[in-house]
């Protein structure tokens, strides 16, 4: 079992004062957003500026601050991310979150000393995944959310057995998707969560399902307050409150139960923390569901207000309407004295920087003596050059140009309030190197020793010549009786299943008996699965794959697969491509359908690497470990069992107020998924610019929408083969015998 006392508890920041109140409640450390590039732009965030402010208050409490830029980045704000990271590099930040594999690539590459953490936004659930971040540099990892307490036992001692840390969500909101893999908000209302920008539309109220339920998509929220000895023994280094979006006592409150919780538990104390307060801020009730391998219905609530009244309102007697009136009012009066106690502890504490003053003495032919004086301490130190007089010069010693040679300094946890020349001789000089010697004295005092890091400039990158050859078109399939679509002039994916069962002989035989075949493998596999799927690998050893999962992919690589990125990882700059051909041995990769037409252009593929790009498919909303049909349609077993994921196959529909369908579809062995009711169809892209790209890519599987085709499959391949060598009218044809789809993502874009 891990030393409890070495487990951290880490806290959401969404503003200054949310900082504060995680501060005084007790967290081991925070992790906070500035303005931008961060996965929760709902939250006021911080600004850079008054990140030294916080750095400084947070250390002097021995509490940790983690910055998140977990958002995925497009080519045009690379510059001005690195830009970020080199000004992070001269601060005393603890770390930063990412998602993007690009951005923890540069990180790995140029920024060494930055600690980086994987964010949950790339949903990290089995060991190939945590080996492939490990060769990245990553330092700790947030397990997804999804996790049952014996996976993450399982996944934390692989983390160990490659120095990586594990992180754990242990209270807060619950997403219904697989983090990272959520497109819901981008498709239905143009805010990608991958940008940081989710409207929740899974929080929604929609038209009344056959089961009765009027928000089937709400889940209630994360609460592992009892589990906390098991994720210890089960090896977590850190768990993690969710809130970034929330406010500063809903922090207090929850922070502070957690403190004296894993307090209790290090001590081995038999007191019992009373919970009862968590019910008392913002909650949608609460479930340990996933933690504790439970996935079922009463993991939903069909209500998405706050349940905090409708909870206390239990524990009266009176009628339901006159209980839920008297609970709001205690609750009123319970939450606003909770509110003006934690305002008064958070207001005892400064965010703001440390003043300075600098006095500089000396006279000619002596050295230079600085003294630095702060609230924090008291330093001193001369120059090795003696002062000698010359003319008013940029290394002059005077008020102005001292102050532009330090206005650095201005630049970390403390300001310049001061500088006091009274006991320095006029008119006098020191060499400007000197002068630059005594600048980084300055800023190594003030960073707490640390030495300045000099700025980073990213190597220009070529646009490698464009294709030359004929985009050939691939498809996926995903059953036998498609096979007959296979033949020389088209490149076919069959799909490997989520959910392996310990028998793989019929997809075995499939590929054996048809060698062409080419294995794509899906973005979740958690556990058995994965090591099934590891053996399958092995056993059918193909001439390449296509994967949507990272741990597979290391495992190809180590293999010596061929392997091509699938569009579910979510790429859409060129040092993604760059990291994944240079480390991993990738051979192309998918572009993001996220993306529009000019945030693809400005993409700079890697010499002798392929593009692919999806022109057809169903879209995709969400995948999830839950069972959607019991709000939907009803389903007759509560929970979710083993044979459930390996045989169950349905589909059905949920309409929102509006009356837009969503399509949910659970095939056998895989997880259940949204879609959206419209085919995603894009042949434009092929006129705008079909020359960056190797492949163009069709899905055929049989995903139940309302896009209706009016062809059989094997002439709907001919039209989009003949679509792809530039017939304009074989585009047309398409846009008739598919009807209704939309590529609204590619006109809007992230």
């Amino acid at each position: 079992m891990k030393n409890m006392n070495h487990i951290e508890l880490l806290a959401p920041g969404g503003d200054i004062d949310c900082i504060k109140a995680a501060i005084a409640a007790g967290a081991d450390a925070v992790y906070c957003g500035i303005d931008r590039f961060n996965a929760r732009n709902r939250a006021e965030n911080i600004t850079f500026a008054q990140l030294h402010g916080i750095l400084r208050l947070a250390h002097s409490h021995n509490c940790k601050v983690f910055l998140t830029l977990n958002i995925i980045i497009i080519e045009p704000e690379i510059p001005a991310f690195v830009a970020l990271l080199n000004e992070l590099s001269n601060t005393s930040i603890d770390g930063i979150i990412l998602q993007d594999i690009g951005m923890l690539y540069l990180a790995s590459k140029y920024f060494k000393g930055l600690e980086v953490h994987a964010s949950t936004q790339l949903t990290t659930h089995n060991r190939g995944q945590i080996d492939f971040l490990a060769e990245l540099g990553v330092s700790r990892v947030n397990l997804s959310r999804e996790m049952k307490l014996e996976e993450i036992e399982a996944l934390s001692r692989s983390a160990h057995g490659r120095k990586v840390r594990t992180e754990v969500f242990v209270h807060g909101s619950n997403c219904l998707s697989f983090s990272g893999l959520c497109y819901i908000s981008s498709v239905l209302d143009g805010k990608s969560g991958n940008r940081g920008r989710c409207s929740q539309p899974c929080r929604n109220q929609y038209l009344t399902t056959p089961a009765g339920k009027e928000f089937p998509l709400n889940l209630k929220d994360n609460c592992a307050f009892e589990d906390l000895a098991g994720l210890a023994a089960a090896g977590v280094d850190s768990f993690k409150i969710e809130g970034r979006i929330k406010k500063f006592h809903y922090v207090y409150t929850v922070v502070e139960t957690y403190r004296k919780q894993l307090d209790n538990l290090c001590n081995n104390s038999t007191d019992v923390v009373d919970s009862s307060i968590l019910y008392k801020v913002f909650n949608r009730d609460f479930t340990n569901g996933y933690l504790k391998g439970e996935i079922n219905r009463d993991m939903f609530i069909d209500n998405p207000r706050d349940n905090s009244a409708l909870h206390l309102a239990k524990d009266f007697t009176s009628s339901p309407e006159t209980n839920l009136e008297t609970a709001k009012g205690q609750l009123y009066d319970e939450k606003t004295d909770i509110i003006v106690a934690v305002k008064a502890k958070i207001d005892r504490l400064s965010g703001d920087k440390a003043p300075l003053t600098l006095t500089f003495a000396g006279k000619q032919n002596s050295p230079l003596t600085l003294t630095l004086t702060s609230p924090d301490f008291v330093t001193s130190f001369s120059s090795t050059s003696l002062l000698i007089p010359g003319p008013e010069a940029e290394n002059s010693l005077s008020a102005v140009n001292l102050g532009r040679i330090l206005k650095k300094v201005n630049d970390t946890e403390f300001y310049i309030e001061n500088m006091l020349l009274d006991d320095l001789e006029d008119g006098l000089l020191l060499p400007f190197h000197e002068l630059t010697t005594i600048k980084k004295k300055i800023l190594s005092a003030v960073g707490g020793t640390k030495e300045p890091v000099a700025p980073i400039t990213l190597p220009r990158l070529r646009q490698e010549k464009r294709e030359e050859a004929q985009p050939f078109l691939s498809l996926l399939i995903s059953s036998e009786k498609d096979l007959a679509l296979c033949h020389e002039s088209v490149r076919v994916y069959f799909e490997i299943p989520s959910c392996l069962t310990e028998d793989s002989s019929t997809l075995t035989r499939i590929f054996h008996n048809n060698n062409q075949l080419i294995p794509w493998f899906p973005p979740v596999i958690i556990g058995e699965s994965y090591e099934r799927a590891v053996k399958l690998l092995e056993d059918l050893q193909p001439r390449e794959i296509v994967t949507n999962n990272y741990g597979i992919a290391q495992e190809a690589h180590k293999r010596g697969i061929a392997w091509v990125a699938g569009p579910y990882l979510n790429i859409a700059n060129s040092h993604t491509l760059i990291c994944l051909k240079e480390m991993f041995g990738c051979e192309g990769a998918f572009i993001s359908n996220e993306l529009k037409n000019f945030q693809i252009k400005t993409i700079k593929k890697p010499k002798n690497f392929k593009l692919y790009y999806s022109i057809y498919h169903p879209i995709l909303l969400m995948t999830t470990r839950q069972c959607l049909f019991q709000q939907v349609t009803g389903c007759e077993k509560s929970r979710i069992e083993e044979k459930c994921l390996e045989t169950c196959r349905k589909s059905a529909k949920l309409h929102t107020v509006n009356n837009t369908a969503i399509m949910i579809e659970k095939a056998a062995g895989n997880y259940h998924a949204l879609y959206h009711c419209h085919n995603f169809l894009n042949t434009d892209i092929i006129h705008d610019i079909s020359e960056m790209f190797s492949s163009f890519f069709i899905d055929l599987r049989d995903i139940q929408t309302e896009t209706t085709v009016a062809v059989e499959k094997r002439e709907l391949v001919e039209y989009f083969a003949h679509c792809i060598r530039g017939d304009r009218a074989a585009a047309e044809e398409l846009q008739q015998h598919l009807q209704p789809t939309t590529h609204r993502q590619y006109i809007k874009g992230i």
